[in-house]
């Protein structure tokens, strides 16, 4: 059976979701069908981004999406702790699917894509049913397992969503509580006040390996909410992750199929968090008509972005190679006493020469293997 449609999402993730509401926004009579492979989109996850992050056009299709907003954000390491203002707000996997769901494209979930074209996708339903589906653009988003990736550290994360007994009373999120024991890389405790009463809190790594002991960073959690003094009634939900932290990697091209998302190259290689980029890129694709997805517009943000990636790639082998692992945090505590709009600006993956020069200019953080240095092992 042949179908004919505008667009055929491969993946149903974050970034072909959000790829689904741009296309619906900016051309609302496109035939749209997003092909994923689980029984729901966006998985179990939760994306965050900073408010300067996405611009007045994204905004109005990104909205819906934001489940918790709050004024600003902390951090802490042991030497150092500090206050940001930048507005931070938080988007759900639900509300994602939702919001999918809403716009009315087509659903083919539990589907496998066998073969991905630059205008053909062969699809396998669950109950074995093979379709054809004949779309003016492709775009291939299946996930970081994707990836063309020459050499690669790792972030792994255990996170727990709480209800607690009583109010918590935090009024804005800790992204990065450093001041935890390190182990097993750069460690830190990431909180996001939900509401009054539910928490999320995750246990981060920044490693070499891919070994995630989810017992053991259940206990590390408890431990680090039992001295808080918060009474836990319930576990709502839990999320895990390793990601790629890529020391090298191919860069982004403008091709048909479009490869997107972490497979396509259009992620951030530092931290992981890579909502901006997915927002630019979705608003980018629907900003332009089916037939020129791999056109010029494409491929002056995929060089953009390859730029970006170069210097990301850089910070990378220098945190993996140049310091010992219980080191590590030492270059974020260093990193974070610079301006603030460079931390959003580094956040969104859109650093200028200036940043990059501030972030590497100066005292380098205690720690440092002079020898890696010396070697030039970047």
């Amino acid at each position: 059976m042949l179908r004919e449609l505008d667009y055929a999402l491969v993946g149903g993730g974050l970034q072909n979701g959000l790829i689904a509401l741009a296309l619906r926004a900016h051309q609302p009579g496109a035939r749209i069908a997003i092909i994923e492979s689980g029984a729901v989109l966006g998985g179990n996850h939760t994306w965050c981004f900073h408010e300067g992050d996405v611009s007045p056009a994204q905004a109005r299709w990104i909205e819906p999406l934001v489940e918790v907003r709050w004024p600003g954000y902390d951090v802490a390491f042991p030497a150092y702790r500090r206050r940001l203002d930048s507005p931070y707000a938080c988007v759900t996997a639900p509300r994602l699917a939702a919001a999918v769901a809403a716009s009315g494209c087509e659903l083919m979930l539990e589907s496998t894509a066998t073969d991905v074209g630059a205008d053909l996708v062969r699809v396998r339903a669950r109950n074995g049913e093979v379709s054809e589906l004949r779309a003016r653009a492709v775009i291939d988003a299946r996930g970081p397992d994707r990836a063309s990736i020459e050499s690669t550290a790792w972030q792994k994360f255990l996170g727990q969503e709480l209800r607690l007994a009583v109010p918590h009373g935090l009024e804005r999120p800790m992204l990065m509580d450093a001041t935890v024991e390190q182990r097993d890389g750069f460690r830190f405790l990431y909180v996001l006040p939900l509401s009054a009463d539910r928490v999320l809190v995750e246990d981060t790594y920044f490693s070499d390996g891919t070994h995630l002991d989810a017992g053991a960073l259940r206990t590390s959690i408890a431990e680090y909410v039992a001295a808080r003094g918060w009474i836990v009634e319930a576990v709502e939900r839990e999320e895990t992750g390793v990601l790629p932290l890529p020391l090298r990697c191919a860069p982004p091209v403008a091709a048909a199929p479009l490869v997107a998302g972490y497979a396509g190259g259009w992620f951030h290689p530092v931290t992981g968090y890579s909502f901006p980029i997915a927002a630019r890129l979705a608003e980018l694709v629907a900003s332009v008509p089916a037939e020129a997805i791999a056109g010029p517009a494409i491929e002056r943000q995929a060089r953009a972005q390859a730029k970006q990636m170069d210097f990301a790639f850089r910070l990378n082998r220098m945190l993996f190679r140049w310091f010992e692992p219980d080191q590590r945090y030492r270059v974020l505590e260093r990193f974070y006493r610079l301006p603030e709009a460079v931390v959003r600006r580094f956040y969104a993956l859109e650093l200028t020469a200036w940043d990059r020069a501030r972030i590497l200019v100066g005292r380098p953080p205690r720690g440092l293997k002079l020898g890696a240095m010396f070697r030039g092992v970047a």
